[in-house]
């Protein structure tokens, strides 16, 4: 395909993700979505694509990296509950909770026992936010290491890039076995009929994200009315008592 047809269709899914964020804006409905994966796996690539036709003051994206220092001694859980969105709002998780059955289980920052633990203290957590009516997506980038390294150079050899290659990047690549029967527990344990994974290759940027933002939509528009809202009776009966425009 061209540049031109991956743009176009990018682009249908964008108008749908519109529809469905005015609908949900109508209906005070509200929405989670949770991204995780490997490095580089394209996690900022698809939420640049999804935020680009979205209204900004009803979506709200949040990059989670370790807990402030005024986190620390407070329920692991409490920072991301401060996140929840309101009736309206459409929230992006770059990465999330998860953590804690991930990097944090995996680089010792949480005992045993409490990850552990964690399985079931999400699980219990996702289900009291669908039973007060969020609608949660959770996708899983998965990546070649083959790919991860080619996405990996490309950034050290550009440098407008070069940034986003951190020395926490390199630690986990070494430790990829490890953080692979991380994720393939966290899936086993916490797929759940109301808040299902679905894995998601990245070695093709362009399918990926075409196949993550159409996840996306199928998940959030399941069972929603995506007319566009009509203007309230005053409103139509203010413009039909215009008079008609004069005609050139």
């Amino acid at each position: 395909m061209s540049k031109k047809q991956k743009d176009a269709e990018i682009r249908v899914l964008q108008d749908r993700l519109l529809k469905i964020q005015h609908a949900y804006r109508r209906d005070g409905r509200k929405a989670m979505i949770v991204l995780e994966g490997w490095d580089a796996a394209g996690k900022g690539g698809l939420i640049r694509r999804l935020a680009a036709r979205l209204d900004p003051r009803a979506l709200k994206v949040w990059p989670i990296g370790p807990p402030a220092t005024s986190e620390h001694g407070a329920h692991w859980l409490r920072r991301f509950w401060v996140k929840v969105p309101a009736a309206g709002e459409i929230a992006v998780f770059d990465r999330s909770w998860y953590g804690r059955v991930l990097v944090e289980r995996i680089e010792g920052f949480a005992t045993k026992d409490a990850w552990q633990r964690a399985y079931e203290e999400i699980n219990d957590w996702e289900k009291s936010l669908v039973l007060e009516d969020y609608r949660l997506v959770k996708l899983l980038l998965d990546i070649s290491p083959e790919e991860q390294l080619e996405r990996f150079r490309a950034r050290y050899e550009n440098p407008a890039k070069r940034w986003k290659i951190t020395e926490e990047d390199l630690r986990n690549r070494d430790r990829w076995d490890d953080y692979a029967d991380a994720y393939q527990e966290m899936m086993a344990r916490t797929d759940k009929p109301q808040a299902r994974w679905h894995a998601i290759k990245t070695d093709s940027k362009h399918k990926s994200r075409v196949m993550g933002l159409g996840i996306i939509a199928d998940t959030l528009a399941d069972g929603v009315d995506l007319a566009w809202p009509d203007a309230t009776p005053p409103i139509h009966d203010f413009f039909e008592g215009l008079p008609d425009r004069q005609q050139d």
